[in-house]
């Protein structure tokens, strides 16, 4: 290891140790996900890509990596993962191999050592910013770029459709950064998917249901999928239609709603959310910067969940039409699956 600083667009410098093979100045936006367990399931996740990840749980890499089978995605998304302390050693029986040495084989960046905490709390103060980890001798950068102005989603979605299943049924899964343990749960139920790129026609085939995934950055910029549920929903007969996370602020915008950037975003496993029109409240896994503006929404549409750490919309449904989304995560991968019920509400409505 030899020394590092973790230096915000705001000014605020942290410092920490990089591996000797990280040569380079890693940017991205900082953001922290404050779970204690999952650390493979963040890294992994699409949603996380262009981000410098701090992670709040004082040790990370404690039981080990598992197989590739077992991740959000075929690797790594995250820019570079902040910690205090990787565990050199594990223990989980399964596992693979070290966190350190996933990181080098996946070209993730690394800061150790870092006083997490502090990091956090700047987050939670000045809002996320954009970040650099420079090693010791590169010079300090005076600019930071803003990877919400990227089309993240076209860089993870996948190139060519997938089909898979069978069943009476059909539904057509659009993935802007599909997290695997949302396919997995898709794959449960006896019908026909076919997984598309997130700029795929879906008007052009005969389908019985429309799913939209998780993905990275800006929901603004994804205007390709946004027409495409525009399109959707203009159908003479109307489909079902569920959105996570992105999927959410995608349809928010397809109906003409605005969507805003929160100030440090919801990472955690653990945000509770409650049901409008019961009294039940579920604790849920997050990963989002964005959220839509409940007055913006049009007349037909509700919000169907809310945060109760800070009221922001967790969803929304039509009134009466079968379309609905949830901004947290049912199919968890990390956290609780107390909303995995979600999936099967979806189904009954094909």
């Amino acid at each position: 290891m030899k020394p590092a600083l973790l230096v915000l667009a705001s000014g605020e410098r942290f410092e920490g140790f990089a591996p000797d093979w990280q040569r380079h100045t890693i940017f991205g936006e900082v953001v922290f996900n404050t779970g204690m367990v999952g650390y493979m399931e963040c890294l992994t996740d699409p949603s996380y890509s262009g981000q410098l990840l701090n992670f709040t749980y004082p040790l990370i890499g404690n039981y080990g990596v598992n197989t590739p089978s077992e991740w959000e995605s075929s690797h790594i998304r995250a820019s570079a993962m902040i910690c205090s302390e990787a565990a050199e050693y594990f223990s989980r029986e399964n596992a693979a191999t070290t966190i350190l040495e996933t990181c080098r084989e996946q070209g993730c960046g690394v800061l150790v050592g870092a006083d997490v905490r502090a990091i956090t709390i700047t987050l939670r103060d000045k809002g996320v910013v954009a970040g650099a980890i420079v090693p010791k001798g590169q010079p300090i950068p005076r600019k930071f770029p803003d990877v919400n102005k990227q089309h993240l989603v076209k860089a993870v979605s996948i190139k060519d459709p997938i089909t898979t299943g069978q069943g009476k049924k059909k539904v057509i899964a659009i993935d802007c950064g599909m997290k695997e343990n949302i396919w997995r749960y898709l794959k449960t139920f006896p019908i026909e998917l076919k997984r598309v790129p997130f700029d795929y026609d879906v008007t052009q085939e005969d389908f019985d249901g429309l799913f939209i995934s998780n993905g990275p950055g800006d929901p603004m910029r994804c205007v390709e999928t946004i027409n495409t549920i525009k399109k959707v929903m203009a159908l003479p007969k109307p489909k079902p239609i569920f959105g996570i996370c992105l999927g959410s602020q995608l349809m928010g915008l397809a109906i003409n709603a605005k969507t805003y950037k929160l100030r440090f975003g919801h990472r955690s496993q653990n945000q509770p959310c409650l049901q409008l029109g019961t009294d039940r409240c579920y604790l849920t896994s997050q990963n989002h910067g964005f959220a839509i503006d409940e007055k913006s929404l049009p007349k037909g549409w509700r919000v169907n969940f809310r945060n109760l750490n800070d009221d922001s919309v967790q969803g929304i449904e039509h009134e009466k039409l079968p379309y609905f989304s949830v901004q947290f995560h049912p199919e968890a991968a990390p956290g609780p699956t107390d909303t995995a019920w979600l999936f099967e509400k979806f189904y009954k409505l094909l």
